[in-house]
């Protein structure tokens, strides 16, 4: 009776704990969060200051008592406590409803994304998070078939589906059929990759220290992985290494793509592997289907482009990948007999 109520009185929802982002999707409401999955925190006191977009705006700005982090690190929790405060924020935003006379006890049915290669205690880590946090029930439906869902992929058909999902953490690379991932490979080398490699690049060819921070925006400003017909330039700002002053320097499209193709190339490494494991049956309907692409990283410029040329077959980016795993999630809220097939088990609720 207690579950009924607190089940009357929530919202469900579907969340895609990114490393880079998170999104909440509300059952009967849509996507209601898109927020930087980051969490500034005072260091001795470990009082929660901001969390999201504020706190990312804090990242690398903070006096020596204040740190602004990402509390997942390669699409697992790095840091527990800053991840329960978090789902426990965005839980409790998604149930504030200052017209109503009645308090409402969050207690919500959530369902969670996360990558295909973590742990047995990842997993727990994430559903314990999510438990703590307020949820009534847990469930953790890993991210390539998520994003399948919200492709809109056939995944019950008796037929080969291949999807690609480069997140902020982590490249998920599976082959999907009949409601179940037939080969899967998760690769730690995503979106956070591609910065660190523009911070690096900037450092050895303009003697200029770069924040991850604008790495990230000239890669999404100006960043392509293949030859644009037009080429870009953005203007970034550093410390001078040599004499340690203030400095600007014009960085190229071409630089941007030259910094970020051993990424791309180990990320094609990945689907190649991938696509020489396909058990012979299905490599026919990966074929006709093509590959598609999900996650932040499917919005580099050319990305489509590159992969079809390595693998010779077609690549599609997916409608707004961005939301494809949180879209996928949602769609279980409201089925729970494809939930009970796809969801993750071995020893976990």
């Amino acid at each position: 009776m207690l579950d009924f109520l607190f089940g009357f009185f929530s919202h469900d929802l579907a969340i895609d704990l990114g490393t880079a982002n998170t999104l909440v999707f509300v059952k009967g409401k849509g996507i209601a969060i898109r927020e930087p999955s980051v969490v500034a925190r005072h260091k001795k006191t470990k009082k929660i200051l901001a969390i999201g977009r504020e706190a990312k705006k804090m990242v690398g700005k903070t006096p020596t008592q204040i740190e602004a982090f990402r509390p997942l690190r390669g699409g697992v929790i790095a840091d527990f406590d800053a991840t329960e405060a978090m789902l426990n924020y965005y839980i409790n935003v998604v149930h504030e409803n200052p017209k109503s006379f009645i308090p409402k006890i969050p207690r919500p049915k959530v369902i969670l994304g996360i990558p295909s290669g973590v742990t047995e205690v990842e997993r727990r880590a994430v559903q314990d998070a999510a438990l703590s946090a307020g949820a009534r029930e847990a469930y953790l439906i890993e991210e390539p078939m998520a994003a399948a869902i919200g492709a809109n992929l056939p995944i019950e058909e008796a037929r080969g589906s291949m999807v690609v999902d480069i997140g902020g953490g982590t490249t998920e690379i599976a082959v999907i059929s009949l409601g179940g991932i037939v080969l899967n490979k998760s690769l730690r080398v995503a979106g956070d990759q591609m910065d660190d490699a523009i911070v690096s690049y900037v450092r050895l060819k303009h003697s200029l220290l770069l924040g991850v921070t604008s790495a990230e925006t000239v890669k999404m400003t100006i960043g392509s992985a293949y030859q644009p017909k037009e080429e870009k330039h953005s203007v970034v700002r550093g410390r001078d290494l040599e004499n340690g002053l203030p400095k600007s320097v014009k960085l190229t499209a071409s630089e941007v793509r030259e910094a970020v193709s051993p990424t791309i190339n180990q990320i094609i490494e990945s689907i190649d592997e991938t696509v020489e494991e396909i058990p012979p049956e299905l490599v026919g309907d990966v074929l006709e289907q093509g590959i598609t692409l999900a996650g932040g990283g499917a919005l580099l410029a050319g990305i489509d482009k590159v992969i079809a040329e390595a693998t010779k077959m077609p690549v599609w980016v997916a409608e707004d990948p961005l939301t494809c795993v949180v879209r996928g999630a949602a769609k279980l809220l409201d089925d729970e007999k494809l939930l009970a097939k796809v969801r993750v088990t071995g020893g976990l609720k």
